[in-house]
């Protein structure tokens, strides 16, 4: 009772103080709001590109929680869009601005301007609303849907105060017509990038015939505004609440306190609207319901629009004066940027002649700036990174060489290849000595594998000699936009064009490799170091292999005894319905299987080159009288035996499983030369490629693009 008293005190006797107070406030406001309103004004035309927080006042609510016809009070005209569903689409900033009385014109002391109708004045406020649904429509389309695009309104008139609004879509729970399925998460995100901001003051309007502790409103700013220092609650339809309660507690803020209070209104109903009831009758009845009820009084600085407005002028022009000089250094910053920005663009050129010796000399310190580049004589030596020429020599000695070093010359090529291709060489016959085309046929698919990496490191330097381009004289071209893509545009046409006959000329490198295998090169190892070398590596491995198998030569005599019974089994055959095992005058197995026959495979390829044809002959014929001291006449054999019947031939034919000493020392050879041939190869591309890439590409640049770019740019 003691606070109502002391309220309406206060209320009914201001001190000459406050009063001096407010009339200060008063002068501070029609100075700076404006001046911030214009600041908006632009800001709003560099969208995102404005990094500066400006004061404003953000009006937050649940759908038809009486927003809008807060706003309109606040104005005094009809002017925003209504219905029973949601009504505010797009967020509305609305600057009130304080305008004069005009007594000769009358008629004209109220108009509205919106930002994208720049220099258009509507008079008629049905025309200012028929122009937000259509603009509404345009960015959000006609069936509800909802766009974070601003609507920029301004308002004159002389019943209005200087303050600045931002009106939002109000927070719905269920989608309507085109609304996506998340509709209250995107309001809600909405809202929240606005009253997020320490500089937006919040208006939280909530209806009192809900339960206000768990208003939408009020729960949005608690998140935005934890401690309450810059939010105002507004309660509206006061009249409708059920009989017997009041808002008088929330009004005192003993229930959610606010720094800022609360301010309790009254707002025109749908039927009001309807029989077109004045919002000036309405103020009127407003101020009446005050009045006649019993649990307001003493309460006259927390009810009615009128309140409303002063509060919302007062709390935004003095929070204008706290942000105002944290708001003005950052001004100052960035104007003093872009002023340093604005001087590198030098003078504007008028004239024709005058343009084309601007272009000349741009041209000219281009070209000198992209050599200097390339060769590191540029003044801006980078001490953080390579750049420039720098990066070019590393691609080439450290990506390009190092990986070619690296690549194992007997990738994808297997022993088994390598016996394979051998075998494929010899033909219908047996080889006296090592084949070379196994050899050219393998080395050449090893030189063809280098050609892929020598194509990407050309692609590489084409890519930093485009960058290189984008950095040449970036910030003096900042003045010329256009100039600045088309010689983006030529310079690239220029460099794809320099990149073909690098391309081919590595092409042609590899090809020339392959076309000829130049096998009397010095730094060849050739056929008797290799066969050397080879001999080393196979006894060697004999040796180390002989070891393992001691312990299992009994086993491997078991194994050839299995494998002789397999071959007698093969070979018998039935006659007169039993099989026979042996037939007398067949020569026996064993016998068949005693080293030194014509047939076995253990003839040393070597010794076979070495031995003399006189030796060969008394052999043969020493093997001829062995065969036939062992032969005995077996008349009418073929009565005795049926056809033997060979297996065909699979479709693929390889060859055994177990490799010869002879094939062994064959792919040890190959390997050898192989391998010897292809680092001569190497060493060439390291060599050639770079040369290639640098006359073709880089040298080739720094030679002709000047004139290149005269005669594409300069007319």
């Amino acid at each position: 009772m003691a606070e109502d008293h002391y309220s309406s005190a206060s209320a009914a006797a201001p001190s000459a103080a406050a009063t001096a107070a407010a009339a200060a406030a008063a002068a501070v406001g029609s100075s700076v709001i404006p001046i911030v309103n214009k600041l908006q004004d632009i800001f709003a035309q560099l969208g995102s590109s404005s990094t500066i927080d400006l004061p404003q006042v953000a009006v937050v609510g649940s759908q038809s929680s009486g927003k809008s016809s807060v706003l309109e009070a606040l104005v005094g005209r009809d002017f925003l869009p209504r219905g029973s569903d949601i009504c505010t689409r797009r967020p509305l900033v609305l600057q009130l601005v304080h305008q004069p009385r005009r007594p000769t014109d009358a008629e004209a002391d109220e108009w509205g301007e919106f930002l994208h109708l720049s220099g258009r004045r509507f008079y008629d406020f049905r025309d200012i609303r028929r122009e937000i649904q259509a603009e509404t429509d345009r960015e959000a389309g006609g069936n509800k849907g909802v766009s974070d695009r601003q609507i920029r309104l301004k308002i004159f008139s002389p019943n209005v105060l200087n303050i600045t609004l931002v009106d939002l879509p109000g927070i719905t729970k269920v989608p309507v017509g085109d609304q996506p399925t998340d509709i209250e998460a995107r309001i809600r995100t909405m809202i929240m990038s606005y009253i997020r901001h320490k500089t937006c003051i919040i208006l939280a309007v909530s209806p009192a015939n809900a339960d206000l502790a768990n208003s939408d409103a009020l729960q949005m700013a608690r998140v935005a505004d934890p401690d309450g220092s810059r939010t105002i609650g507004v309660i509206t339809k006061l009249d409708i609440m059920d009989r017997g309660t009041d808002a008088r507690n929330f009004l005192l803020g003993n229930v959610i306190p606010l720094k800022l209070g609360y301010v309790g209104v009254v707002n025109r109903s749908q039927q009001d609207i309807n029989s077109d009831l004045s919002i000036k009758d309405a103020l009127a009845r407003e101020e009446k319901f005050f009045h006649t009820q019993p649990a307001y009084h003493g309460l006259t600085q927390y009810c009615g629009i009128p309140q409303l407005a002063k509060k919302l002028n007062q709390i935004l022009v003095q929070h204008i004066k706290t942000v105002l000089p944290g708001l003005k250094s950052r001004i100052s910053s960035q104007l003093t940027a872009v002023a340093k920005e604005l001087a590198v663009y030098g003078d504007p050129v008028d004239s024709k002649a005058g343009q084309g010796a601007k272009l000349l000399n741009i041209l000219a310190k281009y070209c000198e700036a992209f050599s200097s580049m390339v060769e590191g004589k540029n003044e801006d030596i980078s001490t953080i990174e390579l750049s420039g020429g720098a990066r070019i020599h590393y691609i080439f000695q450290s990506i390009f060489v190092k990986s070619l070093e690296e690549v194992d010359p007997y990738e994808d090529v297997t022993d088994e290849d390598i016996r394979m291709a051998i075998q494929n060489a010899t033909g219908p016959r047996s080889a006296l000595f090592v084949p070379e085309v196994p050899f050219e046929v393998l080395v050449r698919r090893q030189i063809s594998r280098l050609l892929d990496p020598s194509l990407q490191c050309a692609q590489f330097i084409y890519d930093e000699l485009v960058k290189m381009s984008h950095r040449c004289l970036a910030t003096e071209l900042q003045q010329f936009p256009i100039l600045r893509r088309s010689m983006d545009e030529v310079i690239g046409k220029f460099l794809r064009d320099g990149l073909k006959p690098a391309e081919s000329m590595i092409a042609h490198i590899i090809e020339m490799e392959e076309d000829y295998i130049n096998t009397s090169h010095p730094n060849f190892i050739g056929g008797s170091k290799a066969v050397e070398l080879a001999q080393q590596q196979v006894r060697s491995a004999k040796m180390s292999s002989s070891v393992v198998r001691k312990d299992g030569v009994d086993a491997d005599k078991v194994q050839a005894s299995e494998k002789t019974q397999k071959m007698r089994a093969v070979l018998g055959r039935t006659v007169n319905g039993v099989i026979t095992d042996h037939i007398q005058g067949v020569r026996p197995a064993s016998e068949a299987e005693r080293p030194g026959s014509s047939g076995s495979a253990s003839t040393s390829f070597w010794n076979s080159i070495f031995t003399s044809n006189e030796d060969r002959a008394h052999a043969s014929a020493k093997d001829n009288s062995a065969n036939r001291s062992y032969t005995v006449p077996t008349p009418n054999l073929e009565h005795s035996f049926s056809t033997i019947q060979l297996r065909e031939p699979p479709v693929v034919l390889k060859p055994s499983e177990h490799q010869s000493e002879q094939e062994a020392l064959e792919i040890a050879i190959t390997k050898l030369l192989l391998k010897s041939y292809y680092n001569i190869v190497r060493k060439n591309v390291e060599d050639f490629i770079p040369k290639a890439i640098m006359h073709f590409l880089v040298n080739h640049t720094k030679r002709a693009l000047h004139n290149y770019l005269i005669t594409k740019l300069y007319r």
